[in-house]
């Protein structure tokens, strides 16, 4: 029996690839699959490939395991790629993402999507991104691309834009986590939950969000969120337990636009122009807007995933529970014929009216044999397009930057970022972004 092969191309990123493989592994079809981690750090590859070999005899997985330093070697053959890598790390380019922006008076939360943080990041990624998509094309040009990283909708755009054959989805957990959330928020057990969602990576929306009453019915529970809001009954603390972020920005919004954004409050905060503003510690004490939760964060999962490994080395066994990530389920529905729906990051093509076509949407997906097979929305609520399209301004410019090599559209994009926008003066962003430039000249395509 013909086994897939699944290739990770960052498996350096040890956990993630401990998830996602414990998702594959109770796949009762994917438990012959072989295993392909690649990395450009032989530390951090040999690290996950002891941790994935002892999930891989736990689970009763009976592929084999190889480990690469070499991108199109690992490629060879494979069924699908998953994709988790960060160009420049978090030290030094995140860190200098943060400090120079900060120098010039834009204070950032995550700088992952959007701002000149995401502008920065997806000039170093893309390049990358590109190269494994030319290597798919000579050796497994038959691959499906699971792609998680950031900007996701800069990235998997500027991938369609140049290699349209290669079979993609930019993959995010948002939209099922923030679901998993709200139904916490009101006590209700998530899998009661159906919902309607669709909008751009990071800032989509629930258009429906109902619940399974005793008879049968669905109703709405956006009355109960707004109630649960105002009697101080939700959010609750935050479900991966850090104090830091307490989700008020999100409910807020909602109070204004009537419909639920899929991404956290710190991340949402640095896509409009309301919450961090110059001299304003009201606005952020009032929101509770973690700036530079980023930073702390990644100090945080250093310091964990020490503590981590050493666990998983002296461990005889490594136990996964099943994850909310659609990769596993992408994989067994494509390879087994198992119809699925997964929400993925794809491009319009009539998918949402009154969104720019060709731009990156994130929508509901029916994933078999046949693929990834987008589900057209329609048009969205007037003023959430309005929204979205203060976001997808940026990521047209920088999409055009990168594809035609126009420096001056890095500018360009970094005016059009609402945060910055709503900050600094046009001398003052185009200083920014040079000295940002200057800084990282190292990870970046030599015609910047």
């Amino acid at each position: 029996m013909h086994h897939p092969k699944i290739t990770f191309i960052g498996a350096g990123s040890t956990i993630f690839v401990k998830n996602i493989l414990g998702d594959v592994f109770h796949k009762s079809a994917l438990k012959g699959a072989d295993v392909a981690l690649m990395d450009i750090d032989p530390v951090r590859l040999e690290e996950s490939q002891i941790v994935v070999s002892k999930l891989m005899e736990s689970a009763g997985a009976t592929g084999n395991i190889h480990c690469y330093t070499d991108q199109k070697d690992a490629l060879k053959g494979a069924d699908f790629v998953v994709v988790a890598f960060q160009i420049g790390g978090y030290e030094p380019c995140t860190v200098t993402d943060f400090e120079v922006c900060k120098k010039h008076g834009l204070e950032q939360t995550i700088a992952d999507t959007l701002g000149p943080g995401g502008i920065m990041r997806s000039l170093r990624t893309i390049p990358h991104l590109w190269q494994i998509c030319e290597d798919m094309t000579e050796v497994c040009p038959e691959a499906t691309m699971l792609n998680y990283v950031n900007p996701m909708a800069m990235n998997t755009w500027a991938m369609y834009e140049k290699y349209p054959h290669i079979k993609q989805v930019g993959l995010c957990h948002s939209v099922q986590g923030t679901a998993e959330e709200l139904a916490r928020d009101l006590d209700l057990d998530y899998g009661d939950l159906r919902y309607t969602c669709a909008g751009i990576n990071h800032m989509a929306y629930y258009l429906t969000l109902e619940k399974k009453t005793e008879n049968g019915e669905y109703v709405s529970i956006y009355p109960d969120l707004l109630e649960a809001y105002e009697m101080g009954q939700a959010p609750k603390p935050n479900i991966h337990g850090n104090p830091r972020c307490e989700n008020i920005v999100r409910y807020e919004m909602f109070k204004k636009l009537g419909y639920f954004v899929t991404e956290s409050s710190e991340h949402f905060a640095e896509y409009t122009p309301y919450f961090i503003k110059p001299n304003r510690p009201d606005l952020i004490e009032r929101y509770k807007v973690p700036l530079d939760e980023y930073p702390k964060r990644c100090v945080e999962q250093i310091a964990n995933w020490k503590k981590d490994l050493e666990a998983f080395k002296q461990a005889d066994r490594i136990e996964q529970k099943e994850s909310h990530e659609y990769a596993s389920t992408i994989m067994n529905a494509i390879w087994t014929n198992t119809p699925s729906v997964i929400y993925g990051n794809v491009k319009n093509e009539g998918l949402i009216d009154n969104l720019p076509q060709g731009c990156c949407v994130e929508v509901a997906c029916l994933v078999d044999a046949n693929g990834i097979q987008p589900t057209a929305v329609g048009k969205l609520p007037s003023h959430l397009a309005a929204l979205m399209q203060t976001n997808i301004n940026v990521q047209t410019l920088l999409t055009e930057a990168i594809l035609t090599e126009n420096r001056d559209r890095i500018y360009h994009a970094a005016m059009l970022d609402p945060h910055t926008a709503a900050v600094l003066g046009i001398e003052e962003i185009y200083a920014l972004v040079d000295e940002l430039i200057e800084a990282q000249q190292d990870w970046l395509p030599n015609w910047i």
